[in-house]
């Protein structure tokens, strides 16, 4: 699919990724008057209030971690438009496409383990999936399907523009990938780059065909438990609320500027599965990727593997994509490392420096315009580059 050039890994873009990006109107006149929870003198709160003043976004949340562990968090804004309660400290959100990035960690431990091979197709995996409209997984390679260069395309189109419709109905992972295969493919494999949320979907089923365990299994043994992170799970099949404290999520009703917000908080997740299902929160976003970068996950091998990025057509300067993970240039020098997710009316961007400091920042609207999108970017620019 066609990605928007400011953020180039934007589900809500391009139509056909819109199944998972539920993208937002600027909030409507009776949200205008939120006031920010605001700590004087601090940046990062600063950045953050920036997303709720602006009539953008009705709440914000965001966690700095340091390289030495200590966090800090943030809020702005409200948590709930009708309650008009505050947004949690640390709330769990919805990470969507940030799974991809657990997902992707898994398949490289298992390359790492000698059980998986990056550069074999994915038919040596999973037999006769990959079959329709030209479309074959003989020509696929998982390194491909990692980086988004399959030319597979994208499932989202069937159902695109149907959220309401399908906002509480469960999807079988092959069902996805049944959807995507009656589309003929998007470019010769190799030969071009379009993020597929359905490569993930076929990377989660390989998974579960070399391991014989389900994908969200594997993702919370491998990472979630030995990491300790408390607030990260795989919700459950038909599971559509989320647990414990959460800030509500908006989605415009007409999907325009303006139309009427509505809590979408609760949905059913299946629809992204191992391309965008797992709930998180700021703070544990934060301790994976300072693990996964601090090489606490993966081999040095599979690291060096995870970060070796490709060009990505009307990218910023510097952008690239690697096996699961973003490479941001940041204002302040040096590199971000990290992903964003887009699902269901919460927008996360997630990343950490080369030098061990890492950053989360979610709003909880999906915003419809180029401005909002700019604004979560740099918001977390601003976080990972502000001083204590």
């Amino acid at each position: 699919m066609s990605q928007h050039p400011a953020v180039p890994f934007r589900l809500a873009r391009a139509g056909a990724a819109a199944v998972l990006a539920l993208a937002l109107a600027p909030l409507s006149p009776a949200t205008a008057d939120v006031a920010p929870r605001d700590q004087p003198g601090d940046v990062a709160q600063r950045a953050l209030n920036d997303l709720v003043t602006g009539g953008e976004f009705p709440g914000a949340l965001a966690a700095v971690r340091e390289r030495d562990g200590r966090s800090r968090d943030y809020t702005a804004g409200v948590g709930d438009l009708a309650s008009r309660a505050k947004v949690p400290v640390n709330g769990k959100v919805r990470i969507a496409s940030i799974t991809k990035t657990f997902t992707a960690a898994v398949v490289l431990r298992l390359a790492g383990e000698g059980k998986v091979e990056l550069d074999a197709p994915v038919e040596k995996y999973l037999p006769n999936v990959v079959r329709g409209s030209g479309n074959d997984g003989r020509l696929i390679t998982v390194r491909q399907l990692l980086q988004h260069t399959s030319g597979m395309p994208e499932h989202g189109k069937a159902i695109a523009g149907t959220f309401f419709e399908s906002q509480h109905r469960y999807f079988e992972p092959r069902e996805l990938v049944d959807l995507a295969l009656t589309q003929k493919p998007l470019f010769a494999a190799g030969k071009g780059w379009s993020y597929s949320n359905t490569g993930y979907v076929l990377l989660g089923l390989m998974v579960q065909k070399v391991t014989g365990r389900p994908i969200g299994v594997e993702i919370t043994d491998r990472i979630i438990t030995p990491l300790g992170l408390r607030d990260t799970y795989w919700p459950s099949a038909g599971e559509q609320k989320i647990r414990g404290a959460h800030p509500s999520a908006y989605k415009s009703k007409t999907g325009k500027p303006g139309g009427e917000l509505v809590d979408v908080s609760e949905m059913d997740p299946s629809r992204g599965w191992a391309a965008g299902q797992l709930v998180s929160t700021p703070r544990d976003l934060n301790r994976f990727l300072s693990a996964l970068l601090g090489g606490k996950l993966l081999k040095p091998a599979m690291l060096e593997q995870m970060k070796r990025t490709v060009s990505v057509p009307g990218a910023p300067q510097g952008w690239g994509y690697g096996l699961g993970l973003t490479k941001t240039p940041l204002s302040c020098g040096g590199l971000a490392w990290g992903h964003t997710g887009d699902v269901g009316g919460y927008s996360t961007r997630s990343g950490a420096t080369e030098g061990g400091r890492s950053a989360t920042v979610t709003a909880t609207a999906e915003s419809l315009m180029a401005d909002g999108d700019k604004q979560l970017t740099a918001a977390l620019d601003t976080v990972l580059c502000a001083e204590k």
